[in-house]
């Protein structure tokens, strides 16, 4: 038994000694490995020369392990570095080829940044590499080959650069079969598709290839694909027929573009039935693009066996001819059909009527005769009707007044007749309306009611008749009006002064007469205007030459008179601008000088008038001060009035918290507490003894004049405000010497904080994300603006007052400098003893973010819900800008919403593209993509119509909580 006991115990040393020497063998190793990876990750560091968010910090410091560098993950036994993302960091520099030493690397994602350079061919010895992402750089020169060699990888994504030649063979043709995503989009490569009969990508799911200059037909070895969900070819020079034989093996695709190339039909280009039976084996098919090829022939019948999935089918720009067949109303689910841009004829089916979820239908420039079916009118969602350049005849129907989502009718170039129905005046969602170049006649009183019109209106070159109606003025939301080539009599009312969005103006080749009223050179943001070859009178006003935004102006074959400078907006104008006008004369280039007159009466009659109105104006003056000094006494006197001090004692009670406690749960107030400061004091977190995590917002006592204001107006708020959407309070601790606000404690901090992520927040947020927020603020401004008790005006609405809870839902804050307002959203502010002193002579608001009537009286006592609709206005640009308002470049323009309105609408794109990089990820389908897309559009567009220039044309916070609560459920569907 001894001898027993000693055997197991000197197995027992032996197997400790074995086991000992394995782990320090394998503490060696990997102490190895990661001294052989932060070499090369140093390396790679040179590369970069440009770090601005100083990213790569950490890389820099010997204390930090190079498992927790920013960007980099290590896996579980943390000796090897198998994850480096530094995505969307905007580093700048070239790719080392030392990154080719991180051997162990499984997933390498370097998209959203600005390398440049070539891709470095030692990438290929990555053999353990699976994801591989370098899109969104300024990469260029040849995708190399060596890239074959990563056998493991499932994802590739090269789009978006500056690559050229061809695509490698080696890429899809390397004996691998795991693959399944590949992006080589939005270069500029050559050549063919590279894809051999033996080269079996049984596991592709994605073949992103848009935008190149690819040649050929489409290999036929795709079909051996058949998991294929995306294939996007759109964009290149791909030619040969339809790749019938292709898809019908592909029971999985879903989205299929084929757009923009030189693709033909069969049968010699004369039959699309083949193409359209292949795929209705695709039985999950959602979108097909075949537009801006060369496909012949007529639509077939069997185009109402695709997939019933269909939800859009684009044909346009093509050479097909014939009618369009009823049996496309068998697609029942499709949503946008386009069909533009053929040699179709015909009438339009009444048929259309079944696809109930149609929101747009594009059927211009074709040759459709016959009338507009009145059927149009009972599809519900339908939102954009192009019917243009057609061969239309027959009246408008009355049918479109019920589509209540209608935003965009163009019926131009046709040949309608009769009236402009009046009951377009109920489609009070429309932006744009063009009737232009018809036979339409009447007047335009049906026109004038259409007040919600917030585009563009032209009725061009028709035969309307009658007066300029005075409801035109209505349309203050309206961007461009043309009426020109009517028969238009009647003078110009000086009312149009009130479309203040307007940019462009058209009247011109009329016959209007009198003077041109003053007021249309008042218009804030008149950039073109054209009067033309009418008979009007007078001088021309000189609001118009004063313009500092007028660029374009035609005042040619009138009657006007009088002496025309070349200074202001005429600076840049010639004699062309004022053709046919016998009485003008100044110093416009090519125009006749005018002759020299002495006018003393010019000079005796002001000063005779100064001598009799001074007196007057002076009694009057101290009556209307001794009055308004009066009411104003008035107020403050009778500030607490008895319905207040009713209200007071119907809100709620609040815990007791004593100064002691909240000394215990900040650690005294200690610095490490300490979360925010502002003009007013300090915040500082805590947790009180039931474990419940506060914000205690302590006000300076140093600024006590207006701190108890400040204090009292903050306590009003928050005691009168019930809404999710709103910082509530949890109780207050006043003392003479001490007054804080206790508050829930928010964790996921401010919008600010995630807006501009530092390094230790590495990741924004995602467009679902924002929009869910913009979502929340709008829903609690609208309650303040319009469902509180008493209504409340926010004046400092900005990121860093909005904070976001565990699940990211925004409540706003922070109601410091807020008013308490009578009478509803446009009443007069509710002032007490304290509100009345302390807010005087602070300005309304954070810069940047006041409206412009409010910083005009910045340091006085005006606020109106309107600026909090400005302020949200510029909170919207800001997120879809990524940049704050502070930062705009102001020797370009002077505020954040005139450098956006200075791209609006035609370029547009950098602006979007750059949202789309922030707010999204590599990952992201190209559906949702395009559906991001058009969420910023409309995001930009609403945060312009907020930040007009006057109040009144702005919308009101009901109004836009219903258009982000729009928005946010599209992004959550897109379909």
């Amino acid at each position: 038994m001894g001898c027993f006991k000693f055997f197991t115990l000197y197995v027992s040393v032996l197997f400790l000694l074995t086991a000992f020497r394995a782990v320090v063998s394998g503490d060696r190793a990997s102490d190895s490995q990661i001294m052989s990876d932060r070499a090369s990750l140093v390396s790679f560091m040179s590369g970069i020369v440009s770090d601005p968010g100083n990213v790569l910090q950490s890389w820099n410091s010997s204390d930090i392990h190079v498992c927790n560098w920013t960007g980099v993950t290590c896996n579980s036994a943390r000796s090897e570095i198998v994850m480096l993302d530094l995505s969307g960091r905007s580093l700048g520099g070239t790719i080392s080829p030392a990154i080719a030493g991180l051997s162990k690397l499984i997933i390498l994602d370097l998209s959203r940044n600005f390398f440049g350079g070539r891709i470095p061919p030692e990438m290929g010895s990555l053999v353990e590499l699976q994801q591989l992402s370098l899109t969104w750089n300024f990469l260029e020169g040849t995708i190399p080959s060596e890239l074959g060699s990563l056998r493991k990888l499932v994802y590739l994504n090269l789009g978006i650069n500056k690559l050229s030649g061809d695509i490698p063979e080696e890429i899809f043709c390397n004996g691998s079969s795991v693959l399944e995503y590949v992006d080589l989009s939005d270069n500029t490569l050559t050549g063919k598709i590279p894809l051999r009969d033996e080269c079996e990508l049984g596991a592709l799911k994605y073949l992103l290839l848009w935008s190149n200059r690819l040649v050929g037909p489409v290999p036929p070895a795709l079909a051996n694909s058949t998991r294929l969900m995306w294939l996007d070819l759109e964009s290149n020079m791909l030619s040969g027929e339809l790749p019938s034989g292709t898809v019908h093996k592909m029971p999985h695709l879903q989205y299929l573009y084929l757009s923009y190339n030189d693709f033909a039909s069969h049968d010699g280009n004369t039959n699309l039935g083949p193409f359209f039976s292949a795929l209705a084996n695709s039985s999950n098919l959602q979108e097909l693009e075949l537009a801006a090829n060369k496909l012949g022939g007529e639509i077939p019948a069997n185009i109402g066996d695709l997939p019933g999935t269909l939800q859009q089918f684009h044909l346009d720009e093509n050479l097909i001819y014939g009618s369009i067949p009823p049996q496309i109303s068998n697609l029942i689910n499709l949503i946008l059909l386009n069909l533009s841009s053929n040699f179709l004829n015909g009438t339009i089916p009444t048929e259309l009527c079944r696809m109930q979820r149609l929101e747009g239908v594009y059927l211009s420039n074709n040759s459709l005769s016959g009338g507009i079916p009145s059927a149009l009118g009972d599809l519900p969602h339908l939102g954009l009707l192009d019917l243009s350049r057609n061969s239309l005849s027959g009246l408008i129907p009355d049918c479109f007044a019920n589509i209540s989502q209608l935003r965009r009718l163009l019926l131009y170039k046709n040949q309608l007749s009769g009236m402009i129905p009046p009951s377009l005046a109920k489609c009070v969602n429309l932006e744009i309306l063009d009737l232009s170049h018809n036979g339409l006649s009447g007047t335009l009183h049906g026109v004038a009611g259409m007040s919600s019109l917030k585009i563009y209106l032209n009725l061009a070159s028709n035969y309307l008749h009658g007066a300029l109606p005075l409801g035109l003025s209505q349309m203050d939301m309206v961007l461009a009006i043309d009426l020109s080539s009517n028969n238009l009599s009647g003078t110009i009312p000086s009312q149009l002064g009130g479309c203040i969005a307007l940019e462009y103006l058209n009247l011109s080749g009329n016959i209007l007469e009198g003077p041109l009223p003053s007021s249309i050179g008042q218009l804030p943001h008149l950039r073109a205007l054209d009067v033309s070859s009418n008979h009007l009178i007078g001088v021309i006003p000189q609001s118009l030459q004063a313009s500092p935004t007028l660029k374009q102006l035609n005042f040619s074959f009138n009657s006007f008179s009088g002496n025309v400078s070349d200074d202001g907006a005429f600076a840049a104008l010639t004699e062309d601008s004022f053709l046919g006008n016998s009485g003008l004369c100044g110093s416009i280039k090519g125009m006749k000088a005018c002759k020299k007159r002495r006018h003393y009466h010019l000079i005796i009659v002001p000063i005779l008038l100064s001598l009799v109105a001074t007196p007057i104006f002076c009694i009057f003056g101290y009556l209307a001060l001794k009055s308004k000094i009066r009411q104003k006494l008035m107020n403050f006197s009778g500030s607490n009035t008895v319905d207040e001090k009713k209200e007071d004692s119907k809100e709620h009670k609040f815990p007791r918290i004593l100064y002691r406690q909240l000394l215990e749960a900040t650690g005294g107030f200690n610095p490490s507490s300490l979360i925010g400061s502002g003009h007013f004091g300090h915040v500082y977190k805590g947790v009180l003894q039931d474990n419940t995590r506060i914000a205690v917002k302590v006000f300076d006592s140093k600024t006590a004049g207006g701190i108890s204001g400040t204090f009292k107006r903050e306590c009003q708020v928050y005691k009168r405000t019930r809404h999710r959407n709103l910082m509530r309070i949890i109780t207050i601790c006043s003392r003479p010497d001490f007054k804080a606000l206790v508050l829930p404690l928010k964790s996921n901090g401010s919008l600010d904080r995630h807006l501009y992520p530092s390094h230790q927040l590495n990741q924004g947020l995602d467009l679902v994300q924002l929009v869910g927020i913009c979502s929340d603020v709008a829903e609690g401004l609208a309650y303040l603006h319009h469902h509180c008790p008493v209504r409340v005006v926010h004046c400092d609405l900005k990121p860093s007052n909005i904070l976001l809870d565990d699940d990211m839902t925004a409540v706003i804050a922070d109601f410091g400098i807020a008013r308490l307002v009578k009478g509803g959203d446009k009443g007069v502010p509710l002032y007490d003893s304290a509100s009345f002193s302390s807010t005087n002579g602070l300005l309304h608001g954070s810069v940047g973010y006041i409206a412009p009537e409010n910083a005009e009286y910045g340091m006085g006592t005006r606020a109106s819900s309107q600026g909090d609709v400005f302020s949200f206005g510029v909170l919207l640009l800001e997120i879809v800008t990524g940049v704050r308002p502070t930062d705009v470049p102001f020797h370009e323009c002077s505020s954040l919403h005139e450098w956006v309105k200075s791209h609006y609408p035609h370029n547009l794109d950098p602006i979007v593209q750059k949202a789309l990089s922030r707010c999204s990820s590599p990952s992201m389908s190209e559906h949702l993509r395009k559906a991001c897309c058009e969420v910023i559009v409309e995001l930009i567009e609403l945060g312009l119509m907020c930040t007009q220039y006057s109040p009144s044309t702005r919308p009101s916070m009901m109004d836009m909580a219903n258009e982000m609560s729009r928005l946010k459920k599209y992004l959550s569907d897109p379909s």
